[in-house]
């Protein structure tokens, strides 16, 4: 079962969104902030897949916190999002998906990833 870190300050779409995921079968953590998925990353070698949300509060947003991801843990597949403007540039190998989002893709997208584990 691969394991999904989401990464969203609102708490009422990550609790729904994890759930859809845990319900389609991944594994999910969830946290809050930037700062708060470094240290689950640092402390875990079992993250498959980093979902994010750009906008969040601390020293860090989403993309930074991608960039980070992939230049220390490289074999992590990402995903980033907002409901803003596409962001011009993401980290290789990533992929966008625009809020809102239906569930059923973003799901198809990480499970796509998985399969190229």
């Amino acid at each position: 079962m691969p394991t999904v870190l989401v990464v969203e300050d609102e708490t009422l779409i990550r609790d729904l969104v994890s759930e859809e995921l845990s319900d389609a079968g991944f594994e999910v953590l969830q946290v809050g902030n930037a700062s708060q998925a470094i240290a689950v990353l640092e402390a875990r070698q079992d993250i498959h897949l980093l979902f994010t949300d750009i906008d969040m509060p601390g020293s860090m947003d989403g993309l930074k916190l991608a960039a980070a991801v992939r230049d220390r843990w490289p074999p992590v597949h990402i995903i980033i999002t907002t409901g803003k403007a596409r962001p011009m540039t993401i980290p290789a190998n990533a992929l966008f998906i625009p809020k809102p989002y239906l569930t059923r893709a973003l799901v198809s997208a990480m499970r796509t990833f998985d399969n190229m584990r």
